[in-house]
């Protein structure tokens, strides 16, 4: 009598054959579809202590049979990891919407983005990140939520936020404020959108350096959007802002945006559509 184990080993070598499977000229069992065998000879030391001499084998079908459900399961598995790392790392769903793909090609610095996400491993590396600074509505947090969502493609964890919502969720949670911080330091990319928005307050401006300043400790890379100008940052107006800028210039290389307003484009071309639907309504009367 065998004991559980041999049990095992012996229902893993049955091979149940299809109808139009047939036995080769070697005696074992081959796919009726592909003709490659679906079953192999073992050792005879092993066929010995089995009782057996045979063991199931992959036929072609098979194989690919396997790698199809393996990839369907790979990319089942990968989708849900993205979906994840999209609402954990974004505080405005539209966000997921910021991609290359959906970008409309009148961002001249776009190429800057996509060499940030070719070079990922390099800018992790190094610790470099960007200051995207110029007018309202030029494409800067556009440009970056493109980044965001590519790296999170690759399954890299990135937070796209911005002060008004950190400081806010600090002012919550006091008490578990270094633990607040530590989490979004913990991001192999943070990025912080419209930075300069927030309001001045003295503790608001100490909580923006901690912030900073534990990012820049932390050795990783961050991405600031501005609306800002250069001479704004290198020229501050008192030391509590020019101890956050020093750290900002210091981590960040900066890519002015320049160009229309897109937002204002965009509410124009609007405008103008609903003229036309309107001029179209009225001639049908």
């Amino acid at each position: 009598m065998t004991n559980g184990f041999d049990e095992m080993i012996l229902n893993m070598t049955d091979t149940t054959p299809e109808p139009e499977d047939y036995t080769g000229e070697d005696g074992l069992l081959y796919c009726g579809k592909c003709h490659k065998p679906k079953e192999g000879y073992f050792p005879k030391e092993t066929a010995a202590w089995l009782g057996r001499d045979r063991h199931p084998a992959e036929c072609d079908c098979q194989r690919a049979e396997r790698e199809e459900r393996e990839a369907a399961e790979k990319q089942r598995s990968h989708l849900e990891t993205v979906e994840r790392l999209k609402r954990r790392g974004f505080t405005d769903p539209a966000m997921q919407g910021w991609t290359f793909e959906n970008d409309n090609g009148k961002c001249p610095q776009m190429e800057h983005a996509h060499f940030y996400v070719e070079n990922w491993e390099t800018m992790k590396e190094r610790n470099i990140g960007y200051l995207l600074w110029g007018g309202v509505g030029t494409g800067k947090s556009y440009f970056a939520g493109c980044i965001a969502n590519a790296l999170m493609e690759r399954e890299i964890p990135v937070c796209m936020t911005n002060f008004a919502l950190i400081l806010g969720d600090l002012a919550a949670s006091f008490e578990g404020r270094n633990e607040y911080i530590s989490r979004l330091c913990s991001f192999p990319l943070l990025i912080l959108d419209d930075f300069g928005m927030e309001r001045g307050t003295e503790y608001g401006l100490e909580q923006v350096y901690n912030v900073i300043d534990s990012r820049y400790r932390s050795g990783r890379p961050l991405i600031v959007t501005t609306n800002l100008t250069l001479e704004d940052l290198q020229h501050p107006e008192d030391t509590a802002h020019a101890r956050i800028y020093d750290r900002l210039i210091e981590m960040c290389s900066p890519v002015r945006f320049t160009g229309s307003n897109f937002r204002k484009a965009t509410a124009q071309e609007k405008m103008g559509q609903l003229k036309k639907l309107m001029n179209r309504k009225e001639s049908r009367l």
